[in-house]
């Protein structure tokens, strides 16, 4: 059956319950819902069946259907408590639910209408309180839920479900407009692009809506590369038809009848849900000809790029569309004038397309009320590093940075200290602690030297060192070089190599100054997009750590104990309980002694992986400075 824009609200009528059901956060009797982490974190550190599974299996076997539904969902955010597992009505949350046995004991606990799993719930690192209910732990409370609003609660593979929850109004409300009025509306609301640059959305729509060329594009860049961002993958997974809707919203603005999801391959589940969706959609009539009635025409297909990172730059990314190497292009003409076979074409987030859904369906005000006058909406973050809690958070922009690392992330773990966070992936900048009350937005990151990027957050530790933090870093971003501009090539090596020599404690303050130059230059004089923002982690550290850079290089330390040439593993003579511990778990053999006697570490077969240090259940070993021998 293809839909109408009549039977969208009949759709939703008839699937609104059982979407209702799921929000709601009293227990109640009656049938119960049990929804399963299905998100790529969240199946990775599973047991040897995916949770759903375990659960269908059960509840099929005692024939319990007609009293507990389980839905798998997309990704429940809180992806260091997982695998996660939620029930409705109540929202009460089970943690690290991997075997059958605990599978039984949720669902005797739904049946007895008392939820809780001995073991199974969260417990705040903080406080030591137990937390039942999803609501009220802190890492969801200080979220604002908008685009994953339907991440984690419906079944991603339902278009139903989807429309239950307002999806395709969105749509169906674009289509009775002009696409002039709908560029109008995305650019009131103020929307700006979530990929890291900020660009307002319905401006770039409008600079594709008035060029010359038939036929035009649209394109949603899911190419996330950035190391330990997360927040494309779990939305494609969790709401593909999101973002279906939000590409198709724009094709019809600009006045494209093709569009491609660019994702990597390296993310197989968010590419099958998204082709399985392109097909329920045809099948709808919400893609392909005619869509919804209208004359309005409008195809998707997905594309797999090869993991590139520099295919995130958005005419590298063209050219690898086109089958060719994915190296960016100078740029005028940009893309809204020459792009996808050298016809007018836009490219956005899918984080930024996925909005545009709810701004057709909800108006430009309701989008407004979320984040700042310059800044407005929500951004999703993936958070990292030394926290007690990483997942996804998704909060107003303008929010404090310290609100995501110490109210959702609940700050650094036991015995630990917060000591900077990085913002904005391998091109972002490193923020200190005296910092973290700085609002979450465009402009202010700019001045503290960070970028929003597409959304990735490190918290680092006093056991970071901000210069290996920063030769990481420029590592990665020198082997994602394309090669094709001599500041960016070889810029990067030289920058890597200067900061190389320095945690082997072998620079020099003339490599200091170098390597800010380098910097500096890379930064104002490379072609695209990667080259100009791979110094940031450079520049930020050498403006807020510069004391840790001159210390490995005139005293030759390492404050934070963390560069291996800098360092030595050293047994405490008053500690050592002689037990073998640690010689006996040494992948090298390098630690001697006798039962019961002190054991020495020889430092020249010492491989320094902090084995030793980690079983010794005594505390005997400590990191020592290599040259100072402290």
């Amino acid at each position: 059956m293809r839909y109408t824009f009549e039977t969208l609200e009949k759709i939703r009528g008839e699937y609104r319950e059982r979407i209702e059901i799921r929000k709601k956060r009293t227990l109640e009797p009656g049938k119960k819902y049990i929804l399963t982490c299905g998100g790529t974190s969240c199946l990775s550190i599973g047991g040897e069946k995916p949770t759903y599974q375990l659960f269908k299996e059960i509840i099929e076997k005692e024939g319990l259907e007609d009293k507990i539904e389980v839905v798998n969902v997309g990704c429940m955010r809180m992806c260091s408590e997982g695998p996660l597992v939620a029930m409705y009505p109540g929202g009460v949350l089970y943690t690290k639910v991997k075997d059958e046995e605990t599978a039984k004991q949720i669902i005797d606990a739904a049946l007895s209408e008392n939820p809780y799993v001995e073991g199974h719930h969260y417990k705040d690192p903080l406080t030591g309180e137990i937390i039942h209910h999803m609501w009220e732990i802190p890492f969801f409370k200080y979220q604002e839920s908008v685009v994953l609003e339907r991440v984690g609660l419906i079944d991603p593979t339902s278009v139903e479900e989807y429309i239950a929850t307002g999806g395709y109004f969105g749509l169906a409300r674009a289509l009775k407009m002009s696409p002039d009025d709908v560029i109008q509306e995305v650019y009131d609301s103020g929307l700006r692009g979530r990929g890291g640059a900020g660009f307002p959305t319905g401006l770039k729509w409008k600079f594709a809506r008035q060029a010359q060329g038939e036929p035009k594009y649209v394109i949603a860049n899911g190419d996330e590369g950035d190391p330990g961002a997360y927040m494309n993958r779990a939305e494609m997974e969790g709401a593909p038809f999101a973002l279906i809707e939000g590409l198709t919203i724009a094709g019809y603005a600009i006045g494209a009848s093709k569009g491609y999801i660019y994702t990597r391959a390296e993310y197989p589940l968010a590419a099958h849900l998204l082709e399985h969706a392109i097909k329920v959609a045809k099948e709808k009539g919400l893609l392909g000809e005619n869509i919804l009635g209208t004359d309005f025409s409008f195809d998707i297909e997905v594309f797999k790029g090869a993991g590139a990172f520099v295919c995130g730059e958005e005419t590298a990314l063209i050219a690898s569309i086109e089958g060719k190497a994915g190296r960016p292009r100078p740029r005028p003409p940009f893309p809204a004038q020459k792009g996808l076979f050298g016809k007018p074409t836009i490219i956005n987030n899918v984080e930024t397309l996925m909005n545009v859904a709810l701004i057709m369906e909800k108006g430009a005000d309701w989008f407004r009320q979320f984040g700042t006058d310059r800044s407005p909406g929500t951004k999703v973050f993936a958070l990292a590093g030394s926290l007690n809690v990483s997942g996804l958070a998704e909060v107003s922009l303008g929010t404090p940075i310290k609100v995501l690392l110490e109210d959702i992330g609940r700050g650094a773990p036991e015995g630990h200290t917060l000591k900077a966070v990085q913002l904005g992936g391998p091109s972002g900048g490193c923020v200190p602690t005296e910092h973290f009350d700085a609002p979450i937005d465009y402009e202010s990151l700019g001045s503290l030297g960070a970028i929003m990027g597409s959304g990735g957050v490190i918290a680092l530790d006093e056991t970071s060192c901000m210069v290996d933090v920063a030769k990481f870093f420029i590592e990665f971003t020198k082997n994602e070089s394309c090669g094709q501009c001599t500041p960016c090539r070889d810029g990067l090596v030289e920058m890597y190599d200067i900061l190389d020599r320095i945690t082997q404690g072998k620079g020099t303050m003339e490599d200091l100054e170098k390597l800010e130059k380098m910097a500096v230059t890379v930064k104002n004089t490379s072609l695209c997009g990667l080259g100009q923002t791979a110094p940031g982690p450079v520049l930020s550290t050498l403006r807020y750590f510069k004391d840790e850079y001159i210390a490995h290089i005139e005293e030759k330390k390492c404050p934070a104990k963390a560069c291996l040439p800098l360092i030595e593993y050293y047994i405490v003579p008053e500690a050592c309980k002689g037990c073998t511990i640690c010689a006996k778990n040494c992948p090298v053999g390098a630690i001697s002694g006798e039962p019961g006697k002190l054991h020495v570490i020889d430092p020249e077969a010492c491989v320094k992986c902090g084995t030793c240090m980690a079983v010794c259940p005594f505390d005997a070993i400590i990191k020592i400075d290599a040259f100072g021998k402290e």
